[in-house]
């Protein structure tokens, strides 16, 4: 009896032992993270973005006043076994699994569906019955599993849990017919198509999936710190702008676009490639981000010219390559490094509230749309309850630029707004993709340090039309 009470006591003082302490000055949040490339990215993201994760758990910390650390799991199943074990304070954005007597979990973050994803060409399921007998790849122990069984589907389908790989690599599979059927969310799919346009919905499970945060049982001082940070996030915004800056523009592309597109990084981009490094050396813009301007602008055809007048690989109109000293548009070198040029000087142009990854996006419309049309909107944004600062509020704003109401208050006139959103969130999706499909470029001359960005001497920018005061 007494041995038994000795080991029973022993295994106690060694589990305390084991357990963090409670984050604080001398302490760190140290705060897990899913080995997901949707919630999890830390490299190849342009100014102002760690990942949705990283960025969230970050603002967390600040409110609590303590440092940050990083761990990261293989999978979700690893990373609650973290948490279990009390390896970590807490999960960031990961589904959640109810019904666990040691975990305690947030709000949701957000809520998505939960598909059963097919080939285009592959036949049609109409009803959960036609999965029958049916092969599902998903990912280890995933929501989806419990979903479909709890269909009673008889024959059950035969779900096949695919470990080491990440979900895009699983839906990557459905589109190389190397899975019949696989089971993932609504948000996986969105970006996984954004790589695989041949990839279908074939059947929506029921219910939704929630992304929250998780702790242990006994880590209830610090869950309850984060309930009310994540309530107060989504009270003032905070998770609305974090979520269009990670998944905003990520369904604005069909399936004929996408194609399109991976076939010309394919084909045409390697033509172009130096020349949009070259360009990057000089403007200090990350060369994927001055790509997708250019496919965008011209699918990267430099003898493209619009109805409109303007042309070239960046389709600059005539004043601008003339204030640019661009002596031919045609020239892909010159018009590649023109635009380039344009594009931070809008950016620096740019007031200082403006915050990256934002002002990215900002300099973006104005190359569309003219600087003078931009501070139009931003004019109007105030008295419509959005902030002329934020990207999220501002892609509302701009389209009213086409409608008299609001142009005809304006010295710069009418304007397609819209376009210029579209334009930007296009561009979004495609700096995505080459992000995730091409390295980072760091010249030489920099011995493989990250590229840090350049100061230029610039010829200011014309500046902008100012707008009539509203009346």
């Amino acid at each position: 009896m007494f041995f038994r009470r000795f080991l029973a006591l022993l295994l106690i003082l060694l589990t305390g032992c084991s357990k963090l302490e409670p984050p604080g000055s001398a302490q760190p949040l140290i705060v897990g993270l899913p080995a997901d490339p949707i919630f999890h990215q830390s490299a190849g993201l342009s100014e102002g973005t760690e990942g949705y994760s990283r960025d969230l758990s970050a603002l967390f910390a600040q409110t609590l006043n303590v440092k940050l650390r990083f761990v990261t799991a293989k999978d979700y199943p690893s990373l609650l076994a973290m948490v279990r074990d009390g390896e970590v304070h807490m999960a960031a954005t990961l589904p959640a699994q109810y019904g666990d007597p040691h975990l305690r979990f947030t709000p949701p973050l957000r809520e998505t569906r939960q598909l059963i994803v097919r080939h285009a060409s592959a036949v049609s399921i109409d009803t959960p019955q036609d999965l029958a007998g049916r092969e599902i790849a998903t990912m280890p122990e995933s929501a989806q599993l419990r979903a479909i069984r709890a269909l009673d589907i008889s024959p059950p389908p035969n779900l096949v849990e695919q470990a080491g790989i990440d979900e895009l690599e699983l839906l990557a599979g459905v589109a190389r017919r190397r899975h019949d059927l696989a089971a993932t969310d609504d948000l996986h799919f969105a970006v996984a198509a954004n790589f695989n346009p041949d990839l279908d919905v074939a059947l929506e499970l029921p219910g939704k999936l929630a992304y929250v945060w998780a702790f242990h049982v006994d880590e209830a001082a610090v869950h309850e710190k984060a309930v009310h940070f994540i309530e107060a996030a989504r009270a003032d915004g905070t998770l609305r702008r974090l979520d269009d800056r990670y998944f905003g523009h990520i369904r604005r592309l069909n399936a004929r676009d996408i194609a399109g597109f991976l076939e010309n990084v394919r084909t045409r981009l390697p033509e172009y490639r130096n020349l949009f490094h070259e360009a990057q050396e000089i403007s200090g813009i990350d060369w994927r981000l001055l790509a997708a301007v250019a496919y965008q602008e011209s699918k990267w055809d430099p003898l493209a010219t619009s109805p409109t007048g303007v042309r070239g690989m960046m389709m600059l109109t005539e004043d601008t390559a003339d204030r640019l000293k661009v002596r031919n548009r045609l020239d892909p070198r010159e018009s590649i490094h023109a635009g380039a040029n344009y594009l931070a000087q809008l950016r620096d142009d740019l007031p200082e509230e403006i915050k990256p990854p934002d002002r990215l996006w900002f300099a973006l419309a104005a190359y569309n749309l003219g600087m003078g049309h931009l501070n139009g909107g931003r004019h109007f944004a105030p008295s419509l309850n959005r902030d002329p600062n934020l990207w999220v509020d501002m892609k509302q704003v701009l389209p009213l630029l086409a409608r008299p109401e609001y142009y005809n208050r304006l010295k710069s006139g009418r304007a397609r707004g819209g376009e210029a959103v579209i334009l930007v969130e296009n561009i979004r999706n495609y700096y995505d993709v080459l992000s995730r499909l091409t390295p980072p470029h760091t010249p030489p001359s920099w011995g493989g340090e990250p590229p840090r960005q350049k100061v230029m001497k610039r010829k200011p920018a014309k500046p902008p039309k100012p707008s009539v005061p509203l009346s």
